[in-house]
């Protein structure tokens, strides 16, 4: 299992190399100028010299390797300097956001905690009551409970975030007045009160987005609980007079796990990525966010940095999902 992990991050490497450069040149293509927005009365010789500034002068194939060194290099060094207060990075220059003018990954960490706040608790919650939800479905197939869990799963599935979110302010904060329509991403937890405030305001955009996940989910763990509850050893192991809860949560549940988790280590990139649709609802000032406002602003540095994370994010939790193979099955070996 050590030597699968370590080829795989090896092989990780030219891989990611390869989807920053498919990244760049996409971006490099697209239509577009960082100077449209600057007024009119700015002369074209200062305009020329903003663009200069902003690296837009040099060669592609010299801007590219720039972003790469600061990405890779130069950024480790920052987050090292700001934990352990040590200043490898002094004086080198960082990813700017064309938009703001300021280190793009410094945006990007003060917009995460917000994110992780209503989409990762969305997550969390979603799992909780989707992997119940599937394994009773299945082991009750085509009773009402099951009926009842393909109903819901049908409507989260077809039911949009931009339909579902604007629906419960309506009911939920316009009408019933219990719970703010617009998420503060200034609140302060310092208190019990401010604690209660905080959690007013994520019920709404966590209940959009679990409603999403878990229905997705759900459907997944009770396939694949189905398919495992036919299978041979299923039989032998209730011959052999193993109870029903050892039969189904240990030996059933345990093989059944090997699609969902694929499932939910794709899904955890998603968190980092925010919830687009869903941050714009509610006003969420997290990374979903942020990624519309670069793309209309077309701030390349940004939207770069952005996918390219995601992207890291992706091939790692690829790279976890195939280990926990190997653990949830014994049978999985990567000799």
């Amino acid at each position: 299992m050590l030597t699968f992990t370590i080829r795989r991050l090896i092989l990780a490497v030219p891989t990611l190399l390869f989807i920053s450069l498919v990244i760049f040149l996409l971006l490099e293509l697209a239509p577009g100028d960082p100077m449209a927005q600057v007024p009119l009365t700015v002369p074209p010789e200062v305009k020329e010299k903003m663009r200069e500034a902003l690296g837009l002068g040099q060669p592609m194939h010299i801007r590219f390797w720039k972003w790469i060194v600061q990405f890779f290099w130069i950024e480790p060094q920052v987050l090292v300097d700001h934990y352990l207060g040590t200043s490898f990075s002094a004086g080198d220059l960082r990813v700017i956001s064309w938009q703001t003018r300021s280190p793009v990954m410094d945006i990007v960490i003060q917009r995460i905690p917000q994110t992780l706040w209503v989409v990762g608790t969305a997550y969390v919650v979603a799992i909780l009551i989707a992997l119940p939800i599937g394994i009773y479905s299945a082991y009750r197939q085509y009773s009402w409970f099951d009926q009842l869990g393909t109903f819901v799963s049908m409507v989260g599935f077809s039911v949009p975030p931009f339909f579902s979110g604007v629906l419960v302010i309506v009911i939920f904060s316009v009408q019933l007045g219990w719970f703010p329509s617009i998420y503060d991403t200034t609140h302060v937890v310092d208190s019990w009160d401010a604690f209660v405030y905080q959690l007013k305001q994520m019920i709404m955009p966590v209940m959009v987005l679990a409603l999403q996940i878990t229905a997705q989910l759900s459907r997944f763990m009770r396939a694949s609980m189905l398919d495992n509850l036919n299978q041979d050893y299923v039989r032998t192991a209730r011959a052999k007079g193993l109870s029903e809860y050892v039969v189904v949560m240990v030996h059933v549940l345990r093989n059944s796990m090997i699609p969902v988790v694929t499932v939910i280590a794709l899904g955890i990139p998603s968190i980092f990525g925010g919830a687009i649709i869903t941050e714009q609802v509610f006003k969420v000032n997290g990374i979903g966010q942020l990624l519309i406002g670069a793309i209309q602003a077309n701030d390349l540095p940004m939207v770069q940095t952005l996918t390219f994370i995601f992207a890291v994010l992706i091939v790692l939790f690829n790279l976890i999902a195939d280990v926990l193979y190997g653990i949830l099955d014994p049978r999985i070996r990567y000799d």
